[in-house]
């Protein structure tokens, strides 16, 4: 399986991916899921992935060269030559949906689904910074301030730190910290997403970015993290009182409060009835 996820902030974006694709008992394996398409002072654009590995791969290969028509007196529309990202996600979605009709009717032969999902995101000259959440079907959603970051994969285990934490005013920093508190949070519930992580920051505008690491089981950082988020959390938990049964006392917060609406259902037998 895999965990990717990727965050729209007013300040950049934040990517994030591990690299497991299966996890059995004697018998791991690793992809890299990210994939960075940069034009130098033109456009920079990093691609995510989840689902079956040779969709994804086939759809990375696709993408490269798949050429969208985009009308009788305008060139083909490839990634390289769109003028937003909404055209360039136009194309990944082409790319996934030339890959469905060149396997999908063998696959379904198989008895396996056509499974893949997408995170696409970046920035071309001219417009603002985009991410998109691309579907199976090459259909697309984009990032809005109300949900500005996306997962694909294990999502559950890592999705209530960002929940709790991540607005589009949030520093990068703080959202790359954030996003490796949810990875750790997945890796700790589910085997079969695991390390080494990929993970790349990118500041609005620049169209480049410096700030990309293989993240392994050495790096000091994510040691880091692993041990501290843990016992951080241990510590949270034991700070918040236990809950008290009888409302008064020395609690402000009482666990039960008297409520006609409120009372479990219960049958009482008397101890004359006959018990069957």
């Amino acid at each position: 399986m895999t965990y990717c996820v990727g965050i729209k902030l007013d300040a950049g974006l934040v990517f994030l991916s591990d690299s497991r694709t299966n996890a059995g008992l004697d018998a791991i394996s690793t992809f890299r899921k990210m994939m960075v398409y940069e034009k130098p002072s033109d456009r920079f654009m990093v691609l995510l992935s989840a689902g079956n590995l040779s969709i994804s791969q086939s759809v990375r290969e696709i993408l490269q060269v798949e050429k969208l028509d985009n009308g009788p007196d305008e060139p083909p529309l490839t990634i390289w030559n769109a003028k937003s990202m909404f055209d360039a996600v136009r194309v990944l979605g082409s790319a996934v949906r030339r890959v469905y009709d060149q396997d999908g009717p063998s696959l379904r032969a198989a008895g396996i689904d056509f499974n893949a999902s997408m995170i696409f995101g970046g920035q071309i000259a001219g417009e603002a910074m985009r991410l998109f959440l691309v579907y199976s079907a090459g259909n697309f959603i984009e990032a809005t301030r109300e949900t500005c970051f996306f997962q694909v994969g294990e999502s559950k285990y890592g999705k209530p730190v960002l929940d709790r934490m991540i607005t589009p005013h949030t520093p990068l920093d703080e959202a790359a910290k954030c996003a490796l508190v949810s990875m750790d949070s997945t890796l700790k519930s589910n085997l079969s997403v695991g390390l080494p992580l990929d993970l790349l920051v990118y500041e609005a505008d620049r169209l480049q970015s410096d700030q990309m690491v293989c993240i392994d089981e050495h790096n000091p950082y994510f040691h880091m993290i692993r041990n501290t988020w843990g016992q951080k959390l241990r510590q949270v938990f034991e700070s918040i009182e236990d809950p008290h049964w009888e409302s008064g006392g020395t609690t402000a917060y009482p666990l039960v409060v008297r409520s006609g609406r409120f009372e479990p259902m219960r049958k009482i037998t008397n101890a004359s009835e006959k018990m069957i």
